[in-house]
């Protein structure tokens, strides 16, 4: 494990309780008490404080698409991603099974540990402290917040583009399962009846591979569409 003070130093907190730094990096598969704790308390403070600053930051939307841009926000990707950011992984304290299969790379557990570093500098700091820290990690995220098209899934997005064409909705088939139960590869096909094209993908879990062949399929439907009569494309 890797210095917690050049830790905390990129998250820019210096813990009066460093014992709170040390349980948020620890996972539940090492000995002694780990961020299971934290990162339920993380994940409330997080939920909130992006709720009320996109609530504010986006008056425009409604209910609904408020939740689905939280979620788009607070999900395991992009909390992995940020987590990633500030070199969080290499400080996780991981027991030896989970060292072995690189669990610090992991998605799911750099999230939960992003989650219960947040809840460590709360209780350390208080809300304001929490606050702060959660609106640095997001600065870029908050700058730049997507447009509500742009997080509707692959699966919605065909759907709605073969609707709006009057056209039947797709068919999934799960055509290969490769590896062993824990690392499978799913690879599924997705084809719409009387069209010529078949989207396909293939992921870790069913579900991502539907998305992938959802988006295969919509990207060659729309490559295939006739140009307007003012494209000037040759």
């Amino acid at each position: 494990m890797m210095d917690l003070q050049r830790l905390a130093e990129r998250i820019d907190w210096s813990f009066g309780n460093p014992e709170l730094l040390r349980q948020a990096v620890t996972h539940r598969s090492a000995a002694g008490p780990n961020n299971e704790r934290l990162e339920f308390l993380g994940d409330a403070i997080l939920n909130f404080v992006i709720a009320s600053e996109i609530f504010q930051r986006r008056p425009d939307l409604r209910e609904g698409e408020l939740s689905r841009l939280r979620a788009a926000l607070v999900n395991k990707n992009a909390l992995a991603g940020i987590a990633r950011d500030i070199a969080l992984g290499p400080h996780i304290v991981l027991g030896s099974g989970e060292l072995k299969t690189g669990g610090r790379r992991r998605d799911s557990i750099l999230a939960d540990a992003l989650e219960a570093l947040i809840g460590a500098v709360y209780l350390d700091g208080g809300f304001s402290a929490g606050e702060a820290l959660i609106l640095r990690l997001y600065e870029g995220h908050l700058a730049e917040l997507p447009d509500m098209e742009a997080l509707k899934d692959a699966k919605t997005r065909l759907q709605e583009y073969l609707q709006a064409r009057h056209l039947a909705l797709p068919h999934y088939a799960l055509e290969e399962t490769h590896g062993r139960a824990h690392e499978q590869t799913f690879r599924v096909t997705c084809q719409c009846e009387a069209l010529a094209p078949v989207g396909e993908g293939v992921a870790a879990n069913r579900r991502q591979a539907e998305q992938a062949a959802a988006e295969d399929l919509l990207a060659q439907l729309q490559a295939d569409e006739p140009m307007d009569s003012g494209d000037k494309r040759p």
